[in-house]
């Protein structure tokens, strides 16, 4: 999924074991891209596992997360943007409050997740389960 306000730029879906980084798009939103092509939106699935990096001291303060973490991407109820990112702690943070350069890799989308049945797969990749 990609937040609406990308639908007019060039986007491809995400890929497993990918490195992507959180850009400005000319529109002011922040999405991602790959290094590779920067003018490029990735767009990422519901629950897809992530590891996130370079996350800012303000925000590891402000959500109670470490500058570096496990993560899944979800889609938010409220508000004009909807891509979100839940941390293992609970706090879910709009893709618009990272600034631009936060890198992300794609730990595994979950139609690549095998779990036993009545197992959330996203909750045992975070260590949730």
């Amino acid at each position: 999924m990609c937040d609406y306000s990308l639908e007019v730029y060039g986007s491809r879906p995400a890929r497993e074991g990918e490195r992507y980084v959180t850009s400005r798009f000319p529109s002011g939103t922040i999405g991602l891209t790959s290094p590779e092509r920067a003018s490029t939106a990735v767009c990422l699935n519901c629950d897809t596992a992530l590891e996130i990096s370079g996350i800012p001291d303000s925000m590891c303060r402000e959500f109670g997360i470490k500058p570096d973490e496990d993560a899944v991407f979800i889609r938010l109820d409220a508000g004009t943007y909807r891509d979100g990112i839940r941390f293992s702690n609970g706090a879910e943070i709009s893709m618009q409050k990272f600034p631009p350069g936060v890198g992300f890799a794609v730990k595994q989308l979950l139609e690549n997740v095998k779990t036993p049945a009545g197992r959330h797969p996203v909750l045992d990749l975070m260590g949730l389960a």
